[in-house]
């Protein structure tokens, strides 16, 4: 069962990564276009020489970005499979389709909007290359944060739920999740490096994007597995039904 479902939940994967790739193109590469210029235009005017490309431009946009976003949607689906299966049972009688759902929404929200909050998405340019490591370093940490109170949050819901009902233990497992983390985010440093010339309607559409970008993978992911889940569900079940007939 728990193969079936793994590759039930690369395949969603899969499909997510293509979709999202498909997004990406044509509402999140305008936006890295428009840092490059930038970027350019500020070499040029400090009289700075333009640095080498290891790897093109031409071949990042299209083959670089369909391999990084299709293996990340596979890698999430498969993850994704592994955390339905541990969840089933642990929030309540949901159908295949329903718990799929709510597990991409929960994924949407804990591993990259809480993220991005605090670390938001920028394009080239706006911020400084010598601190790209830091930057990653701090967004990953919050990240990894964020899951472990959010499976802290959803056992203490476990714990509740027999006390104060189901309603109730959610309520005070998703507001214990928003007051530490939020507690997490503030202790956090910011980075501020952003030029005051960068073009704002720039830097907050690429931001959408990217934000545009995520949802449409959840979603995908979300919906694709519980119907894959959920037609072999209906499989099962009518092959169970015509086992006695057949003997």
């Amino acid at each position: 069962m728990m193969s079936r479902l793994l590759i039930r939940g690369m395949i969603a994967g899969l499909l997510a990564g293509l979709a999202t790739l498909l997004f990406a193109l044509v509402f999140g590469e305008p936006g890295v276009n428009g840092g490059i210029a930038f970027e350019e235009q500020a070499a040029a005017a400090s009289g700075d020489a333009p640095e080498m490309e290891l790897v093109s431009r031409g071949v990042q946009s299209t083959a670089g970005l369909a391999t990084a976003v299709v293996v990340y949607g596979v890698a999430i689906g498969g993850i994704f499979a592994l955390v339905y299966t541990l969840a089933q049972g642990r929030l309540g009688r949901l159908t295949p389709r329903a718990m799929a759902a709510v597990l991409a929404l929960i994924g949407f929200l804990v591993v990259f909007v809480v993220p991005f909050v605090k670390y938001p998405a920028n394009p080239p340019g706006s911020n400084d290359g010598d601190t790209i490591s830091q930057r990653t370093g701090l967004y990953l940490v919050l990240v990894l944060a964020s899951v472990l109170v959010a499976l802290a949050g959803i056992a203490l819901r476990q714990q509740l739920t027999s006390r104060l009902g189901t309603w109730n233990a959610t309520l005070v497992g998703v507001a214990v999740y928003v007051a530490v983390i939020g507690v997490i985010e503030y202790l956090m440093p910011a980075i501020i490096e952003t030029p005051d010339t960068f073009p704002a309607p720039l830097l907050y559409g690429f931001r959408l994007a990217s934000l545009g970008g995520q949802l449409m993978l959840w979603t995908t992911l979300g919906l694709t597995f519980g119907a894959l889940v959920d037609r072999t569900r209906a499989c099962d079940q009518w092959v169970d039904a015509r086992l006695p007939a057949i003997s």
